[in-house]
C-alpha cells in the first residue's frame, strides 16, 4: 500500500455467532452497582458454547447521565411555558400540540395556557423522580426456552426490548413502570399476522419463548420486583440458618413472556394468546421483598441451577448458603454454581445429558 494512505481495509473479526451472543449475554462485573449496605454478584454459565440465559446489573449511575436528565427535565419544565411566537415553527411536541389545539372549534387562549402547564408539571415530577436512580440497582435475568443459538437470540431480543422500554420510560417518567413491563411482554407474544402468519397456521408457527425477572434493590435491603413466569426468589435468614417463606400471596406471578396479552390492551386481538389478563399491569401487581436483617439474603437463579420445586435441591443449596453465609456474594454464588456444575456430572453419568441447561445465580446480601 502506498505510504501516507491510511489502511482502511475491515479488521479479521474473530468471534463467530456463538462468542458474539455469549459476550452479550454474560454479565460484566465491573458494571456491579455499589450501595449502602448492600452487596450482590451474579453469574451464568451456558450448557454448550453459548445459551439462552441473560443476567445483567442495571448500574444506573453508570449508563444513564442522571444528572444530565434531571437538568433537561428542568430546562423543558420552563420552556413548555413559553408561548410559542407568531408565525414560527414548533420547537417542541407541547407547541405542536398547542398548534393542533388552535385549529380546534371552540379553543381558548387559556386552554393552551393550562396545557403548557400540565407538560410543565410532567417535567418537574420526572426531575423528582430521577434523584431515586442514585441508591437504586437493577437486576435482570430472563431463560430463554432450550439453549444454543436460538434461545441466545431470543434473550437477546429481550435484552435490546428491555434496553429500549428502559430509555422511554426514563424520558417518559424519570423511573420503571408497569408499562415497560407490558410492551416487553407484548414484544415475545405471537402475532397472528405478518411473519408468523406466513407459516399459514398460527398454531404452529414458532413461538418465543421466555421467562424473565426483573427487580430493584434499594439500600434499606427493599426488592421491588416483577416477574414473568420465572421461579420464584428465594430468602435465606441469617438468623434462622434457612430459607424462609415469603408467601405466594406477596407475590404476584405471571406466565412467561408473551404468553399472555392484556384483555383491555387495543391490540390483543393481532396475538395469539394462551388467555387473556383481566387488565393491564399495575404498580400493585408488582411484587416486593425487604431484608430484615445483617447477612439476609437474596437468591434468585435460573431452573438449570434450581426449578423452584426440587426439595433435594433446594436443601442442598440452603446447606452450601449456611456454610458461606459469612463470605461474599461472589463466593456464595461460585458455591453455588459449583454444585450445578457438579449435577450435570451426575446427570452425564446417568445418561440424562438432555437435562443439562444453562445456569444463573445472583445473590444480593444486606451488610
Amino acid at each position: 500500500m502506498p505510504s501516507g494512505i491510511p489502511n482502511t481495509a475491515p479488521e479479521p473479526v474473530d468471534a463467530d455467532i456463538d462468542d458474539y451472543l455469549r459476550q452479550r449475554l454474560m454479565p460484566v462485573e465491573g458494571a456491579i452497582p455499589r450501595l449502602p449496605g448492600i452487596e450482590m454478584y451474579g453469574n451464568s454459565i451456558p450448557a454448550g458454547r453459548v445459551g439462552g440465559d441473560l443476567f445483567e446489573y442495571i448500574n444506573f449511575q453508570q449508563r444513564y447521565n442522571i444528572d444530565g436528565r434531571i437538568a433537561r427535565a428542568n430546562k423543558l419544565a420552563e420552556k413548555y411555558l413559553e408561548p410559542l411566537p407568531p408565525g414560527a415553527t414548533p420547537r417542541n411536541g407541547v407547541d405542536a400540540h398547542v398548534q393542533w389545539l388552535e385549529s380546534r372549534p371552540g379553543f381558548k387562549p387559556a386552554d393552551a395556557v393550562e396545557y403548557r402547564k400540565a407538560k410543565s408539571s410532567e417535567q418537574l415530577q420526572i426531575a423528582e423522580e430521577l434523584p431515586d436512580l442514585y441508591t437504586t440497582a437493577g437486576v435482570l435475568l430472563v431463560d430463554a426456552q432450550g439453549h444454543g443459538v436460538i434461545a441466545a437470540k431470543i434473550a437477546s431480543t429481550v435484552h435490546d426490548t428491555f434496553h429500549t422500554a428502559m430509555l422511554a420510560e426514563l424520558d417518559r417518567n424519570g423511573k420503571t413502570t408497569p408499562d415497560m413491563f407490558e410492551r416487553i411482554n407484548l414484544r415475545l407474544a405471537r402475532s397472528v399476522t405478518a411473519r408468523n402468519a406466513l407459516s399459514g397456521n398460527t398454531d404452529v408457527s414458532p413461538r418465543e419463548i421466555a421467562t424473565m425477572i426483573y427487580g430493584e434493590i434499594h439500600p434499606g435491603g427493599l426488592f421491588r420486583f416483577v416477574n414473568f413466569g420465572h421461579p420464584p426468589p428465594l430468602i435465606f435468614s441469617a438468623e434462622f440458618g434457612r430459607f424462609v417463606d415469603i408467601g405466594d400471596s406477596f407475590v404476584a406471578h405471571f406466565p412467561a413472556l408473551g404468553l399472555e396479552i392484556p384483555e383491555d390492551h387495543p391490540d390483543q386481538s393481532r396475538y395469539a394468546s394462551i388467555g387473556f389478563r383481566r387488565k393491564q399491569l399495575r404498580s400493585s401487581d408488582l411484587s416486593a421483598i425487604t431484608l430484615m436483617g445483617g447477612g439476609d439474603i437474596l437468591f434468585l437463579y435460573t431452573d438449570g441451577v434450581y426449578d423452584g420445586a426440587d426439595d433435594r435441591d433446594r436443601h442442598v443449596i440452603e446447606q452450601i448458603v449456611q456454610q458461606h453465609k459469612r463470605e461474599s456474594p461472589k463466593s456464595i454464588c461460585n458455591a453455588i454454581l459449583d454444585y450445578a456444575v457438579a449435577n450435570d456430572d451426575r446427570l452425564r453419568q446417568i445418561g440424562e445429558p438432555d437435562r443439562i441447561d444453562d445456569k444463573t445465580v445472583f445473590i444480593i446480601k444486606s451488610a
